[in-house]
């Protein structure tokens, strides 16, 4: 399916192309026909494509991969979004690396609505708890939720997370001053479920297979 096809499909959500374990020229392929939201699940390999692809001056890079809190200071500043803060602890760590750096940092906090042990995330009920604590650090700005809900034989099967996730997301924002923090993002959604996700109420939807093809084993 093309890019331009997809895009109509998700609207009005927008595309995140996933290329971990994609060569940069695939980057530049997609970038030539449009795309301009990458996101990568690795510190390292995302730095060095960033460094690769540096001429493309558009180019939107997002964090979506587990984020090891030693490597916070590797990544404060350096993408547009994190999608991947899974805890209040690893959200202390950006925020303080984010004052000795000086920057402020956009995030998403992960939802592990299945409560699956492998999978990172907050419980609903613990993201909620820990709410007021998570808005006072002073160098975030959370742009909302992020979730993987578990893999299922059809996109249907996971509509009831996608719709938790919003529900969940309204409750917070009703809380919240959304001028510090906007809560308007709903991560969730990939090649298998998107058109699920975007009906209910997918801002971002982060597609790999659909748009790269299988990718290779990391190595």
């Amino acid at each position: 399916m093309a890019l331009k096809e997809i895009t109509e499909k998700a609207k009005p959500a927008k595309i995140l192309a996933v290329s971990k374990l994609q060569p940069a020229e695939k980057v530049r392929i997609l970038y030539a026909q449009g795309q301009r939201l990458f996101g990568e699940n690795y510190v390292q390999e995302a730095l060095e494509k960033q460094s690769v692809l540096s001429d493309l001056p558009d180019i939107q890079w997002h964090l979506i991969g587990h984020l090891q809190k030693n490597k916070a200071k590797m990544v404060v500043g350096k993408f547009h979004l994190i999608h991947s803060v899974d805890s209040l602890e690893l959200a202390q760590v950006i925020s303080r690396q984010c004052e000795q750096k000086g920057v402020r940092q956009n995030i998403l906090i992960q939802v592990n609505l299945a409560g699956e042990a492998s999978k990172e995330g907050f419980s609903a009920e613990t993201l909620e708890s820990q709410w007021a604590d998570l808005t006072k650090l002073p160098h975030l700005h959370i742009y909302g939720l992020m979730t993987m809900p578990p893999l299922t034989e059809t996109g249907a099967e996971v509509r009831p997370y996608f719709a938790e996730l919003r529900r969940l997301r309204d409750r917070l924002k009703a809380a919240t001053d959304t001028t510090v923090h906007p809560l308007n993002e709903l991560s969730m959604g990939t090649s298998h479920d998107y058109p699920v996700a975007v009906e209910e109420g997918a801002t971002i939807v982060r597609l790999g297979t659909i748009l790269f093809g299988e990718r290779p084993a990391k190595g």
